[in-house]
């Protein structure tokens, strides 16, 4: 039977987390986007012979606060890194990287690691200053700054697969592959510009919302292609870093399309359209690579017979728009934001072909490395190993509810702050905007969303009297997980990014 033989020592697993940035789960095959954007068999294969999870909610939709999530196991209000704009994280900290290295584990980062502090915890890192760039991209190793040559996400898979041929062979291992993308500015390989042969992509329902029937927080956003796309985003200009002789592959390809556009002189939803498809187009160019990344690093195991005894898990720190309500970006308690991808192999271990609908978190991927590896789990991590559920069992005290909180505000993106507890069916959120004097929040109002009867979450039942009850419900349930959780009723200034920074003078 799966997973009924105790680990030894000599047995613990190797780990492997292959993470990217702002990977939608819509633009991944195995999770059968009506679209039908792209294909992914590496990650799809992962899927087949292990398990994909449906519902994996992040608990921060941004990129540092989610990776300190995994780190720690912990919420931004205990781990102390809220947003990308001012937190630094403490790398004093407890975190399940140091707790296996301090078992014997030989343990490295590679690629993306955007907490501002250096690693801890990792005999090996090798990452990517701030964001990092597509092209040619300095990086920092092992304290040292380097400069390379070449496409990221190729070198992070290279870096990655280098790195497992020259460890410590007497050791396991924990590697942690982190990709740039598909991050914004979203700037394909070279070998993948054209790869959808100018595709015109189906449009999501909702690519031209009216934002009606909710409040402020939506309308007032800047997140659209609309209103906020930029000219590096619609490759107008080529992307930072890339060099003359790369350039000119870029330039055969864009610029008599470029030159076409601007000929068109677009205006209104033609121009929206014609954004989406150029959008559409670079953003699952980088999804190529990334998932042909994790191609490399499965041929690497199996071709060194470390398969069976390694644990890996494809995941990214948030969801993604593609166009759904006219955004791009994440952050949202709105489920296209709110859900990550994440799908698991471990053969012998986890049955394969294993589809969970149930609610669990990258806040459970530092409890489910150390119980693979045989460690106790620290009691104050706010996760829970999935073990169980990847062994497909069913336990009775699973999660039923969820607790989400973002902070960063106003910029970028204007995404106003705030939290609230989502179930199967439901989400109740607050939204507000906090005053720098310590008075009443404004705006500062609730919404309730039903995915049953409105899956697309283009209308608020908030004030629909026969949701009284559920309301009520909702209420005294995310009392309840603030209350579990530690969430403090007023979080720190600091928190919100740099709503409260002092304003620079303008010269």
């Amino acid at each position: 039977m799966f997973g009924t033989v105790p680990l030894m020592a000599a047995e613990k697993p190797n780990i492997i987390l292959i993470f990217s940035d702002d990977h939608a789960y819509q633009a991944i095959s195995c999770y059968g986007d009506s679209r039908k954007l792209i294909e992914t068999p590496n990650i799809d294969r992962m899927a087949r012979e292990g398990i994909r999870f449906d519902r994996c909610l992040v608990t921060n939709s941004i990129c540092g606060p989610s990776r300190a999530t995994i780190l720690t196991g912990k919420y931004s209000h205990l781990n102390g890194f809220y947003n990308n704009t001012n937190s630094r994280f403490d790398g004093s900290q407890v975190t399940f990287p140091k707790l296996l290295q301090k078992a014997g584990y030989q343990t490295a980062i590679i690629g993306k690691w955007h907490l501002v502090t250096n690693p801890t915890g990792f005999d090996h890192w090798h990452i990517l200053p701030g964001q990092g760039r597509y092209y040619n991209p300095p990086m920092i190793k092992d304290g040292q700054p380097v400069q390379h040559e070449g496409y990221t996400t190729d070198l992070i898979a290279d870096f990655s697969i280098e790195w497992l041929k020259n460890r410590d062979k007497s050791k396991p291992f924990l590697l942690m592959s982190h990709h740039k993308a598909p991050h914004r500015e979203w700037s394909p390989a070279l070998r993948h510009l054209g790869w959808d042969n100018d595709r015109r992509y189906p449009e999501p329902a909702t690519l031209f919302d009216d934002y009606a029937n909710r409040g402020v927080a939506v309308r007032d956003q800047d997140m659209t292609l609309e209103k906020t796309f930029t000219p590096l985003d619609a490759k107008l200009v080529p992307p930072p870093g890339i060099n003359a002789e790369q350039l000119k592959a870029w330039n055969a390809y864009y610029e008599p399309r470029n030159k076409a556009f601007q000929d068109a002189q677009l205006a209104g939803k033609e121009l929206v359209r014609w954004r989406y498809n150029r959008y559409l187009h670079d953003y699952l160019g980088c999804v190529k690579a990334v998932d042909e990344a994790v191609g490399k690093i499965l041929k690497y195991l199996d071709d060194e017979g470390l398969s069976k005894n390694t644990l890996v898990i494809y995941s990214s720190d948030q969801g993604f728009y593609l166009g759904e309500h006219g955004w791009f970006d994440k952050r949202w308690i709105f489920e296209e934001s709110l859900r990550t991808p994440f799908v698991a192999r471990w053969p012998g271990v986890i049955p394969p072909g294993q589809v969970n609908a149930q609610i669990v978190s990258l806040l459970d991927i530092a409890p489910t490395f150390l119980e693979a590896a045989g460690l106790e789990v620290p009691a104050d991590m706010q996760g829970r190993s999935l073990l169980p559920l990847m062994r497909g069992q069913k336990p009775q005290d699973w999660r039923k509810s969820f607790y989400y909180e973002y902070y960063e505000y106003p910029t970028p993106h204007r995404v106003m702050p705030h939290y609230g507890v989502v179930t199967d069916r439901f989400k109740l959120a607050r939204f507000y905007v906090p005053q720098a004097d310590g008075s009443k929040p404004d705006p500062d109002y609730w919404e309730l969303y039903d995915r049953h009867k409105d899956p697309l979450e283009t209308k608020s039942f908030y004030n629909d009297p026969a949701y009284a009850d559920t309301i009520k419900e909702l209420h005294a349930e995310l009392d309840r997980l603030r209350h579990e959780l530690k969430a403090p009723a007023t979080p720190p200034k600091e928190a919100y990014g740099n709503l409260f920074m002092p304003k620079k003078n303008k010269k």
